[in-house]
């Protein structure tokens, strides 16, 4: 069976080698990218332009960034044939390719965000090695953590004030140097889209700009989506652990903590929003002002065929409600979680549009192809490219996250 035929559906004068052969797990890679990009920006709104309201959710997002970097390349390696091959990108790098410059700027950018959480956590580091250290009967894992903490504060052990300065000084330089790398590590995503040519649905010199906003969207939407549901485990626990644990935060403490960061943070959210919200439509009509020869049938596609995935719930549901939610005064966790969801939610179907929608058309340009998504995996195939495919590069950085949360805590203060 031919790559694509166990999935795509065709109608119309079509040639007999066109099938959807970029499926969900193409969607899940720009999506999963600009998760990284958005959340690193997050953090980096304070480091950088020291906005001291998202000191809570800063080193939250910077770890969050962190989970999510190694699930970036995921998705193309489910979705490749051969991914031993894979590798190869980050082995012989070199800038005759869109994808090859992808692992030249994803190790420049994994060794930022590394190097900006070393000197965050150093203190923390520093004392945890040296709490573990003076324990005489160290159980085997006491012993471990001593082994893995002492290599991480890599012999730089001065935790004075002065050392700590040149930590925070460190840190600034390194975010502010991470954003326009990480900026590019998703609009590489859509330069591959906005130049290939032989699609008129993707070539357009706005796409990268539209996958940076979206990005930067969708990133600040799930950091604030998780820093809520950990904020409320944080308040059961505290509820249960007040009594034996007097110095722990009360639940009143941290309830004020939560709604305090997630206004300030819905605001950046809403300003981003309103960007991506206008170049999506600028671009949408400059195509129908121009009315290239291909105009015809990508007016059947977007206003007809995917009226409902474009209109509906991109735009309608996934950015008009959730900016009104947002902008309504008040703004109560329970509306703030309904709203950053519908972000979400349509800025994966932004990614939806573009990736699928644009094969949805034949390059006849007389015919169209529909992409049904494998629900139940009958073979490893219609697993990869499958829902199951999809929910497992979706739940892979909150296990990360989760194992870096041990290490690096989230909630406590390093400096």
């Amino acid at each position: 069976m031919v790559h694509g035929e166990a999935w795509t559906l065709k109608e119309f004068f079509t040639y007999p080698n066109e099938y959807i052969y970029w499926t969900i797990q193409i969607v899940m890679y720009p999506f999963m990218t600009g998760l990284v990009a958005g959340a690193f920006v997050l953090s980096s709104l304070y480091h950088v332009f020291n906005v001291k309201a998202l000191k809570g959710i800063a080193r939250f997002s910077l770890v969050f960034s962190f989970a999510l970097l190694p699930v970036a390349m995921l998705p193309l390696m489910l979705h490749l044939q051969q991914p031993q091959r894979g590798i190869e990108v980050m082995m012989t790098p070199h800038f005759t390719s869109a994808i090859a410059a992808f692992g030249i700027v994803f190790t420049t950018y994994g060794m930022i965000v590394a190097s900006e959480l070393w000197f965050v956590y150093r203190k923390h580091f520093v004392e945890t090695a040296l709490r573990l250290r003076a324990i005489a009967d160290r159980s085997f894992s006491e012993h471990l953590l001593h082994l893995l903490f002492t290599a991480l504060t890599l012999g730089a052990e001065d935790i004075s004030h002065e050392a700590l300065e040149a930590d925070e000084r460190a840190v600034k330089k390194l975010a502010a140097a991470g954003i326009p790398v990480a900026c590019f590590l998703h609009g590489y995503a859509g330069f591959i889209f906005g130049s290939v040519k032989a699609n008129a649905l993707w070539m357009t010199p706005l796409m990268p700009v539209i996958f940076i906003c979206s990005a930067v969207v969708s990133g600040i939407a799930l950091c604030i989506l998780t820093y809520i549901v950990t904020m409320e485990v944080r308040k059961i626990l505290a509820a249960h652990r007040q009594k034996q644990y007097p110095e722990l935060p009360s639940h009143e403490e941290l309830k004020s903590a939560e709604i305090d960061v997630v206004t300030m943070t819905s605001r950046y959210l809403v300003m981003f929003l309103v960007a991506a919200i206008t170049l999506e439509l600028l671009d949408l009509i400059f195509r129908g002002y121009t009315a290239m020869k291909s105009w015809d049938i990508l007016r059947r596609v977007i206003y007809e065929r995917d009226f409902v995935n474009i209109f509906v719930i991109q735009y309608g549901m996934g950015n008009l409600v959730p900016f009104i939610l947002f902008l309504m005064p008040r703004l109560t966790i329970r509306r703030a979680v309904l709203g950053t969801m519908l972000v979400l939610l349509g800025v994966f179907m932004m990614r939806w549009n573009v990736v699928i929608g644009g094969q949805a058309f034949s390059s006849s340009l007389s015919g169209f192809m529909h992409y049904h998504l494998p629900i139940v995996p009958h073979d490893m195939e219609t697993f990869k490219e499958g829902l199951c495919g999809a929910l497992l590069v979706a739940v892979v950085p909150f296990c990360i996250f989760y194992v870096l949360n041990k290490v690096m805590p989230v909630f406590k203060d390093t400096h």
